[in-house]
């Protein structure tokens, strides 16, 4: 009888390195990307800045392999500029980087009402930082690389979003020209819109318990706002060498509601 089975298993992500934010806790969708890709065979490397700095380290040691972590703020220059000669402490190329950040004021939450300031520190955080954060990995990236991010289907005028919202329209704008312009490097830029998820980011948002009470009734599939891990997978599959062809694009994790009528 022929054997069918591989002689020797091998995960997705044996001899790559993969920069991941956004791990605050182990409820974070940026821990289980970090988790599955360790489980996969990948080295993995975390960010986190100020005071969330320890909390990072401590979560970290919850992974099954305590990375690294090192310090960064999306929105210091100079973080950003030495960013990949820090790394390089670490490991000598990134075949992946997971984009898990977003911020908005209390105050962009109420459209109207809304300053500038408010509001630019939103699309400043959330969407210019995709940019920033390819740009300073990019030294560290070769051809097959991937750049995955996270938003919120920002097609449509979403209740209590507001201006975070409008920030997430930049950031999926920012994803489509990150493609074009890596893409001749060989890098792949790509998006996961995720259903709402109890995040310690989402528990923060006024209102957004609204999302929880519709979404399950609204997704054919059905959804579980405290359940992590559809998200995290795919993740992990576009950060992996899967989509070799697949850039630009924005992967709905939310039960289908996306492809729903009202």
């Amino acid at each position: 009888m022929t054997d069918l089975k591989a002689s020797q298993p091998v995960g997705m992500f044996d001899g790559k390195t993969l920069l991941i934010t956004g791990v605050l806790m182990d409820t974070s969708i940026a821990f289980h990307v970090a988790k599955l890709a360790q489980e996969q065979g990948a080295s993995v490397i975390l960010t986190s800045f100020g005071r969330t700095m320890k909390i990072t380290q401590t979560i970290a040691r919850r992974l099954p392999v305590t990375p690294p972590v090192v310090e960064l703020d999306v929105s210091n220059p100079e973080h950003l500029d030495t960013l990949a000669e820090r790394l390089r402490e670490h490991t000598d190329r990134l075949d992946g980087v997971l984009h898990s950040i977003g911020f908005a004021p209390l105050g962009a939450f109420t459209f109207l009402d809304a300053t500038w300031e408010d509001v630019g520190t939103a699309v400043h955080v959330s969407a210019y930082s995709l940019k920033a954060l390819a740009v300073a990995a990019l030294p560290l990236m070769e051809p097959g690389g991937s750049i995955v991010g996270l938003t919120f289907d920002a097609r449509y005028a979403w209740p209590v979003y507001d201006w975070m919202g409008v920030a997430k329209a930049a950031f999926e704008s920012t994803n489509r020209y990150c493609a074009r312009d890596l893409g001749p490097k060989g890098i792949r830029c790509n998006l996961v819109a995720a259903g709402p998820i109890r995040t310690t980011a989402a528990k923060s948002i006024p209102g957004f318990e609204v999302f929880e009470e519709q979404w399950d009734t609204r997704a054919p599939l059905g959804w579980d706002v405290t359940d992590p891990l559809p998200t995290a997978k795919a993740c992990v599959a576009l950060l992996s060498d899967w989509f070799p062809a697949t850039t630009g694009e924005i992967v709905h994790v939310d039960g289908g509601v996306h492809a729903m009528g009202c």
